[in-house]
C-alpha cells in the first residue's frame, strides 16, 4: 500500500512539505488511543533488545538525527517500533537553516540530498519538549544530537556546544556531538584531532554522567577516522556514530542533470551502504570491543541491519529508508531479524 502511495502521491509533493505532513501523522500516532493500537502492531520483540551505554534498547534500529529536529515526534516514532530516537541536530541558538528548496529525492537511487542547515527551534525549546517527554516516560531511548549555531564563529564553537550540552544533557539518554554535517560552513573542520580534542573534553565535562558520542563524516580518509576513534576512546567518550551524510556523488543512477540541479548538500540513503560498511569496520578495529559504535548509512532491510551487527555495530540507525519504506519500516526490520534468529 505504502509503495503505491509514495509513487502516486508523495513523489508529487515537495519533499520538505511531505516530511512535515508525515510528522503530523507520526505525532498523532504517539497519542492514546492511537499509540496503543500502533504499538500492538509494531512493538519489537524482546529477543532483539540491546544493552549499551548503560541503557536497554528494545530494538537495535533507531531513527537517525535529522528526522525529528525539534523532538516533536518521539512518542509516535517510539510507537512505530524504533528502539531509540536521536533528535536534532539542535543548536544553542534557534535558526531557520538554509534557504528553500533544500531537500531533494533521488528516487532511482533510493537516496536524498539535503542542505537543511540545522534548522531548529534551539536548545531551550527542545529542552522544554524533552522535559514533558520525561514526565510521560516514552518507551524509547532518546538521544540528543547537538551542533554549532550558524551565527557563532568556528573559533567560539566550543562554548556554543557547551551551552547546548549544559541545557540538554540532563534530559538526554545520550548526547551526540555533530561535527560532520556538510551544511554548516566550517563545521567539518572541527574534526581535525587538534581541534576536536579540546571541544570533546569541554562537552564531556558539561555532559556530566550522560553518555557522550561523536558523529563523524564518511568523507574522511581512513587514517583520520582511526585517529578520531582513538581520540574518542582516550578522552573517555562512550561511542562513535559512523557516519553522517556524504558530499560524494559517485555511482548514482539518477541522471547527472537532476543531481546537479539539486546542488550542494549531504547525500544519504542506499548509495552510502558500501562506504558505511567500510567506515564501520575501520572504527570497530580501532576501538575496544565494549565501545559503542552506531552504524548509519544505506540501511534499508533486516539483512542490512544484521550485516552491520555482525560487522561489530552495537546499534544501527536509519532515516532515508524510512521515507521510502513507510511507517511499518521498523516493524519490517524487527520481523526480518526475528526470522533470521529463528533460522540460526
Amino acid at each position: 500500500m505504502y509503495p503505491l502511495l509514495f509513487r502516486v502521491v508523495l513523489t508529487r509533493l515537495d519533499p520538505e512539505f511531505a516530511h512535515h505532513a508525515a510528522m503530523v501523522v507520526i505525532r498523532v500516532l504517539g497519542v492514546p488511543p492511537f499509540s496503543w493500537v500502533t504499538r500492538a502492531i509494531t512493538s519489537p520483540s524482546n529477543e532483539q533488545q540491546v544493552e549499551a551505554l548503560g541503557l536497554t534498547f528494545d530494538s537495535p534500529l533507531g531513527v537517525a538525527a535529522g528526522f525529528d529536529k525539534n523532538a516533536v515526534g518521539v512518542r509516535g516514532l517510539a510507537a512505530l517500533g524504533f528502539g531509540h530516537v536521536e533528535v536534532g541536530t539542535i543548536t544553542a541558538i534557534a535558526q531557520e537553516g538554509n534557504p528553500k528548496p533544500r531537500l531533494f529525492r533521488l528516487v532511482l537511487d533510493r537516496a536524498v540530498i539535503n542542505r537543511m542547515g540545522f534548522n531548529n527551534a534551539g536548545a531551550d525549546a527542545a529542552a522544554r519538549r524533552l522535559e514533558k517527554l520525561r514526565r510521560r516516560r516514552p518507551k524509547t531511548v532518546i538521544g540528543v544530537n547537538i551542533g554549532k549555531s550558524r551565527v557563532v564563529e568556528v573559533e567560539h564553537a566550543t562554548a556554543d556546544y557547551v551551552a547546548s550540552a549544559t541545557r540538554l544533557a540532563p534530559l538526554a539518554d545520550y548526547l551526540a556531538v555533530n561535527v560532520s554535517s556538510p551544511n554548516t560552513p566550517g563545521l567539518r573542520g572541527l574534526q581535525a584531532v587538534e581541534t576536536l580534542a579540546p571541544l570533546l573534553r569541554a562537552v564531556k565535562a558539561a555532559a556530566g554522567s550522560t553518555p557522550l558520542l561523536v558523529k563523524i563524516a564518511p568523507d574522511l580518509p581512513d587514517e583520520e577516522i582511526v585517529a578520531i576513534a582513538r581520540l574518542a576512546v582516550s578522552e573517555g567518550l562512550d561511542g562513535i556514530i559512523a557516519h553522517n551524510t556524504t558530499i560524494s556523488r559517485e555511482g548514482l543512477k539518477t541522471d547527472a542533470d537532476t543531481v546537479e540541479a539539486a546542488g550542494a548538500g549531504g547525500l544519504s540513503g542506499a548509495p552510502l551502504r558500501e562506504r558505511a560498511m567500510e567506515v564501520l569496520r575501520v572504527v570497530r578495529d580501532a576501538v575496544p570491543s565494549e565501545f559503542c559504535v552506531i552504524s548509519v548509512g544505506g540501511v534499508e532491510t533486516a539483512a542490512d541491519v544484521r550485516e552491520r551487527l555482525d560487522a561489530g555495530a552495537t546499534l544501527v540507525q536509519g532515516y532515508t529508508a524510512f521515507l521510502y519504506r513507510g511507517p511499518l519500516w521498523a516493524r519490517q526490520i524487527d520481523r526480518g531479524l526475528r526470522r533470521g534468529t529463528a533460522r540460526a
